[in-house]
């Protein structure tokens, strides 16, 4: 029963103990009597196949698609490196599986000083920060490739809810409360959020996708954001 109750409150104690004392910039404002309530998702239902099916899927994938992107990876990496200050990789503390702390690793899409304000929620395409290069990975989703390293050691998933900063639970807990229930899951490069509006989401909107992806994860749901993901890439619509 303890062991039950510390597990519950996993998600919780990440979001409250040891977040920065830090300046939070939003594209967004929220009334201070504006709040939504989001649903539990306990129990969280066991699926044994499908956690076989989708942990084999991962594995099988990261790995190929670092062994034979590894090559463009280094032209990517290049490119950064020539057309802007700074370096080629920009990691970033995020909060996984149950709260758990991780550092998330993509190539640098914008430029060094993005944050010099203070932490700041990404505007999407009409962010000034994004390089020029920058803009070109984020419309394919390139900048992504070095999460399958994440993906192929199990920190991550192919899919799931895309993994955020222990700052942004925080603030959005405050407006938003449930945001947290997508921390039971673990979260992904893709998901069903991101391939229903992405960052042009709301939290408190992104928050409903992900918790209908927790509710209703199958291997039929899966491939369905597979290939949405590979027409929102092709179409470069809310790949941001």
């Amino acid at each position: 029963m303890t062991e039950k109750i510390l597990e519950e409150s996993m998600s919780a104690e990440a979001i409250n103990n040891g977040a920065a004392d830090e300046q939070v910039i939003l594209p967004f404002s929220y009334a201070e009597d504006e709040h939504y309530y989001i649903e539990s998702v306990e129990p969280l239902k066991k699926k044994p196949l499908y956690s076989f099916v989708k942990r084999a899927f991962d594995i099988v994938c990261s790995f190929f698609g670092l062994l034979f992107l590894g090559i463009p990876m280094l032209f990517v990496a290049l490119a950064i490196k020539l057309t802007s200050k700074g370096p080629v990789f920009y990691s970033q503390e995020r909060l996984g599986l149950n709260g758990k702390k991780f550092m998330l690793v993509k190539f640098r899409t914008m430029r060094q000083d993005a944050e010099k304000a203070g932490a700041q929620w990404s505007q999407g395409d009409s962010d000034k920060r994004i390089t020029k290069v920058g803009a070109i990975l984020r419309k394919t989703r390139i900048d992504e490739l070095p999460q399958l390293w994440l993906c192929l050691t199990g920190t991550l998933s192919l899919i799931g809810p895309r993994p955020e900063r222990e700052i942004f639970y925080k603030e959005f807990e405050k407006h938003v409360h449930g945001f947290s229930e997508r921390l039971k899951v673990k979260p992904g490069l893709t998901g069903w959020a991101q391939v229903n509006g992405g960052y042009d989401l709301r939290p408190e909107e992104k928050v409903v996708y992900d918790v209908e992806y927790i509710k209703n994860r199958s291997i039929l749901m899966e491939i369905k954001i597979l290939f949405k993901t590979v027409a929102v890439i092709l179409n470069h619509d809310g790949a941001k």
